[in-house]
């Protein structure tokens, strides 16, 4: 009975690393459609790592273009370092940054991240990316108004560590595919894409680049399949082709 029971347990083991290796596969054959398809996408937009901190708590809710204007704005009052969003006052932030919308609440945001980071680190970024990436993920979520998006958007695209970044983009894209985990849990889609795909930042960093250009342009709400690139293994594409 023991070895009967030994054998079952090494026979799911193979299993399930086949299906391991099948979804690798599968995700790394996505990559290289869109990679493809669109070619590099050069994110993340912005001049050093503090505009591009500074940028992922701007872009919420809002598109690029006006982040753009705001961070401009930022530059031509001085305001672009995190010891003087630290020190400035928020009102006078909130106008400042008033292109990004919802420009109060992101006031608030950036000056917690500005504070948090000149109590911790000097507001010394070199001095952040040194720590370890998970302590440095932990402390992050802790600050006032970051989630795990714009968090895991720091990490990857100002600091350089490997974490993949998951948005509704994402979600709506492997859905589409019949993949991905059954739930909105953020971190179990991260960990989807994370177990099954080698740990590399510039890997990571065109991924999600390339799957939002694809969620903007193909798989919208109403989906555009035509041509699409993924069209081969979505079954809802070749459904709306026909």
């Amino acid at each position: 009975m023991w070895f009967a029971l030994v054998g079952i347990i090494i026979s799911l083991e193979v299993v399930m690393k086949k299906i391991g290796g099948h979804m690798r596969r599968t995700l790394e054959y996505i990559y290289r459609q869109l990679l493809e398809a669109y070619g590099p996408q050069g994110w993340w937009p912005g001049d050093g790592p503090i505009e591009v901190m500074v940028g992922a708590v701007l872009t919420q809710a809002t598109n690029w273009r006006n982040v753009e204007k705001a961070i401009s704005r930022l530059k031509e009052e001085g305001l672009l370092s995190f010891r003087e969003l630290a020190c400035v006052d928020q009102e006078r932030l909130a106008q400042v940054i008033r292109p990004a919308g919802y420009y109060n609440v992101k006031a608030q945001r950036l000056k917690a991240l500005a504070r948090f980071l000149v109590e911790m680190w000097g507001g010394d970024v070199a001095a952040l990316s040194s720590q370890p990436p998970e302590q440095v993920r932990q402390a992050l979520l802790g600050v006032y108004g970051l989630g795990p998006e714009t968090v895991d958007s720091i990490l990857l695209y100002a600091l350089g560590h490997p974490y993949f970044v998951v948005d509704a983009y994402t979600k709506r894209i492997f859905r589409c595919l019949g993949l991905g985990p059954p739930t909105e849990e953020y971190e179990t889609w991260q960990r989807y894409f994370m177990d099954r795909l080698p740990p590399n930042t510039q890997m990571f960093n065109e991924y999600h680049a390339l799957l939002v250009r694809h969620g903007k342009e193909r798989c919208r709400k109403r989906p555009y399949c035509p041509g699409c690139p993924l069209i081969a293994i979505c079954s809802t594409g070749q459904v709306c082709s026909r």
